[in-house]
């Protein structure tokens, strides 16, 4: 057993697995108090850090992509203090992170685990149901339904439209953007046939965000409903299998498939794509094979 208790939290490894504990400090993030312990299989990990520094000392996990919905939803954006998988470690406690660290590197080695993608989510996501309140509304979750509730400061054409449910099998995906400088954030589910594009302000899918204190707590809404949608690694292979029009052949519409499907289709494509599922290459190849059914 390979252990390091820390303000920020407290991880422990046992050669299977790394379980990580959130600290009890009043600096801890809300999201991450929220989110409890994570048990990370080490066949999820895909390497792990330890960087020293002159007040402090940080670990870093690095997972496989597509091991964790909460990675996968927030797609890289989630700040430090709000990222499970770093701890803040003290100075004189730097010996037994290194040591931490070796003994996952070593699991890694002695087991042979890949660094490269997996086809499954090895994380089961945070627990239901979920709920939070930041900007404008309250999103919650109990793995069927999506629920919006609007406050005071929601935008009036979209508070009068009332509270919103959406079902599971409507979204075809989540989106979590946390505010950047003057630039606002939002939650925003994706529901099959409905406009895209509409800013969070207005559109009666999405939560808009302010950049306050609660607001990563959208991201556990987010990698809870993420957890329960296809694998990314399904839509990839969709995209590969997608068929080049021949050439010569008109470029008409093909049976069962309407101008909204492929636009709709475009749009996927575009969100895999910003979130690092599709490559470059493997994106201009979908793109161009679905603007050929166009």
């Amino acid at each position: 057993m390979a252990d390091i208790i820390q303000k920020d939290g407290t991880w422990a490894f046992d050669g299977d697995a790394l379980r990580i504990t959130p600290g009890r400090d009043k600096g801890v993030s809300p999201l991450r108090c929220e989110l409890g312990e994570l048990l990370v299989p080490l066949e999820a990990l895909a390497g792990i850090s330890f960087e020293r520094g002159r007040k402090s000392g940080r670990l870093g996990l690095r997972l496989r992509d597509g091991a964790d919905p909460l990675l996968q939803a927030t797609a890289g954006r989630l700040a430090g203090p709000h990222d499970p998988y770093r701890l803040a470690v003290e100075p004189d406690r730097y010996g037994v992170a290194e040591y931490v660290a070796d003994e996952v590197r070593n699991a890694l080695l002695l087991d042979g685990v890949p660094a490269g993608p997996v086809d499954e989510y090895l994380l089961p996501g945070p627990s239901l149901p979920v709920s939070a309140s930041a900007g404008d509304g309250t999103a919650a979750f109990d793995g069927e339904r999506v629920r919006l509730e609007w406050n005071w400061k929601t935008e009036e054409s979209k508070a009068s439209a009332g509270p919103r449910t959406i079902g599971l099998a409507d979204l075809t995906g989540v989106e979590w953007q946390p505010a950047a400088g003057l630039e606002n954030g939002h939650l925003r589910f994706l529901v099959r046939g409905a406009p895209v594009g509409a800013p969070p302000k207005y559109d009666p899918n999405a939560v808009e965000l302010w950049g306050f204190r609660k607001d990563p707590l959208m991201a556990l809404v987010a990698a809870a409903v993420q957890a329960r949608l296809p694998h990314p690694s399904a839509a990839r292979a969709d995209a590969r299998r997608i068929p080049a029009q021949p050439a010569g052949e008109p470029a008409g519409e093909p049976a069962g498939e309407d101008h909204d499907t492929l636009l709709r289709r475009l749009r996927e494509l575009g969100g895999l794509h910003r979130d690092g599922v599709l490559t470059d290459e493997e994106f201009a190849l979908a793109k161009q094979a679905v603007l050929k059914r166009l």
